[in-house]
């Protein structure tokens, strides 16, 4: 994840690195044999374990880099990651990968969905929303606008 990151911040393009680790991804999460488990629970239990700094600096730096390193498989891939450590996410993470996913044009509306109920919890609303700076917020609500993704919830919640 800071390697991916590095390469980015310093626009350092490295197309086959980058394709390499992707595609190492997308292998680890298809490469499950076991026909006794579900597709998708399959998917999961070869997911690599980043942690959700690490998915978010991932696609954050993937996104930054431009279309030529965009993977619609690879996407899906790491939606699927965060989706299942949303709960872990912090503000900064939540913004940096909403960001992504709207500047390569990716439609990920589980992921979106799920952040979305994440931030909206009455559970976890107070303290989650209140850690957002004003910029992440402006970044979070960008990146549902410019991908069509409506949450009226979460656009009345954060206006609260």
């Amino acid at each position: 994840a800071n390697m991916v990151w590095a390469y980015a911040v310093m626009k350092h393009p490295s197309v086959d690195l980058f394709n390499a680790i992707a595609q190492s991804i997308i292998n680890r999460s298809n490469n499950n044999n076991d026909s006794n488990i579900d597709t998708k629970r399959r998917k999961r239990a070869k997911l690599p374990r980043f942690n959700p700094q690490s998915i978010s600096n991932i696609v954050w730096a993937y996104a930054k880099l431009g279309q030529s390193y965009y993977s619609p498989e690879f996407f899906d891939v790491m939606s699927q990651m965060a989706i299942d450590r949303i709960h872990m996410f912090n503000s900064h993470d939540i913004a940096n990968t909403v960001w992504a996913y709207a500047k390569v044009g990716h439609s990920a509306p589980e992921l979106f969905d799920a952040i979305s109920q994440q931030l909206t919890s009455k559970k976890k609303k107070l303290f989650l929303l209140d850690t957002f700076k004003s910029q992440e917020i402006a970044n979070t609500l960008s990146a549902y606008a410019k991908s069509g993704h409506s949450s009226p919830d979460l656009f009345d919640s954060i206006s609260e």
